[in-house]
């Protein structure tokens, strides 16, 4: 008996109880014909799935594997283990890490019942932004003040001529009159400041111009969200050895740049800046890139009470690693709060729920993170994720 699935010939041979497909090797394709929008009839999903199942489990002549490239690799766990859909977080949330995602009313009002679903209490919009194209973006959300603080950036216009520092530091007081709640994201992978516009900077965050601003911030109570570096696995090279090769093929940096700063060297700008300012605080995005080694977040944290990290998009860094991360975000759950940077869908902000909430074992969100390794449920404390999800926003924050 022939039947096609999507633009595949299959054959289920009655003698047997066996099928193969008769135009191509193409096991992925089927799957993906099972779970995918067009299947939409339950019933059809409930006569397919088993033909499905069967595939999975022919023989390994039927692909071989000399020919899957790893790009095309999509692991499906097989274990019978729980499995965990957090849908709601147990605190209300502050996002202290997303960006200007929405670009109309209406998306603005999906994004808002989206985060009603998943507990999401407020989110901090980092625009990088000055001038105009941040009074467009603060007016954007006024119209759900409660929800949303936009936060802006620093202008460089100018930033190399005499002068540049005070002109900067009027903008910035400008804009926290305009409503803005904090500065971010600062970005330096390197070769500078660069998250920003209208201008980018060539400036380390430690530049001694720079360090006005900084103080100013504090004086206005503007926390400064900084992006510095990336994580180990960008600086290895992109061959077999490195176990994010993956995404660090999409992100590696190229340490054959004229002046380049390495990872250690840009966590070095970021102390330096936190050690000079101690009335101002600074929040380290995506654990400090530090994932591959919390302990140089963690001798930071021992030093600079000034110092925060949030946790935003590296949830697929830390998920592999569960006990050595529970431990890490229990002891210094005072010092970490929640962000994503990836986006408003409900399923990425349930996945993350899911990895800090919940104990589940061996699951994969390649739709979410670029890895090919498996994840891990964190199980954080009541205590701890109370911490992350709302307590620290209201030491930073005020509210």
């Amino acid at each position: 008996m022939e039947f096609y699935l999507g633009r595949q010939i299959w054959e289920f041979r009655l003698t047997d109880g066996s099928i193969a497909c008769k135009s191509g090797t193409c096991i992925q394709h089927l799957m993906n014909c099972v779970t995918s929008c067009s299947l939409n009839s339950e019933k059809m999903k409930r006569l397919i799935l088993p033909f499905a199942l069967l595939v999975l489990n022919l023989p390994a002549q039927t692909q071989d594997v000399k020919d899957i490239k790893l790009v095309d690799y999509r692991p499906v766990s097989i274990y019978a283990i729980p499995a965990h859909e957090v849908k709601k977080a147990k605190f209300g949330m502050v996002d202290f890490h997303t960006h200007d995602n929405v670009k109309t009313e209406a998306e603005l009002d999906n994004w808002v019942k989206t985060m009603d679903s998943v507990g999401l209490a407020k989110a901090n919009i980092l625009s990088y932004s000055t001038g105009p194209e941040f009074d467009l973006i603060a007016a954007r959300y006024r119209r759900y003040k409660d929800k949303f603080n936009v936060w802006c950036g620093f202008d460089y216009t100018g930033f190399e001529q005499p002068g540049w520092t005070e002109l900067a530091i009027k903008e910035l007081e400008r804009c926290h009159r305009v409503g803005a709640r904090g500065v971010g994201e600062l970005g330096d992978k390197g070769l500078g400041e660069f998250y920003s516009k209208p201008v980018a900077s060539t400036m380390h965050i430690d530049d001694p111009r720079m360090q006005p601003l900084l103080k100013r911030c504090g004086e206005l109570h503007m926390p400064v969200s900084v992006h510095v570096a990336e994580d180990a696995w960008m600086y290895l090279n992109a061959d077999s050895t490195n176990d994010g090769l993956m995404n660090a093929g999409t992100w590696k940096v190229d340490m054959g740049e004229k002046g380049i700063l390495d990872h250690d060297q840009l966590i070095q700008t970021l102390e330096n800046a936190v050690k000079a300012n101690p009335h101002t605080i600074f929040i380290a995005c995506h654990f400090a890139n530090c994932c591959s080694d919390l302990g140089k977040l963690a001798r930071l944290f021992d030093k600079y009470p000034n110092l925060y990290a949030d946790i935003a998009a590296r949830y697929g860094e830390i998920s592999p690693i569960p006990r050595y991360t529970r431990a890490f975000m229990e002891k210094y759950a005072d010092r970490l709060v929640y962000g994503t940077d990836m986006g408003t869908s409900i399923k990425m902000y349930r996945t993350t729920l899911r990895i800090l909430e919940s104990d589940d074992e061996h699951f994969y969100e390649r739709d979410l993170f670029d890895y090919h390794w498996p994840l891990y449920g964190l199980g954080l404390s009541t205590e701890a994720l109370r911490k992350i999800y709302q307590g620290n926003a209201v030491k930073i924050l005020g509210k």
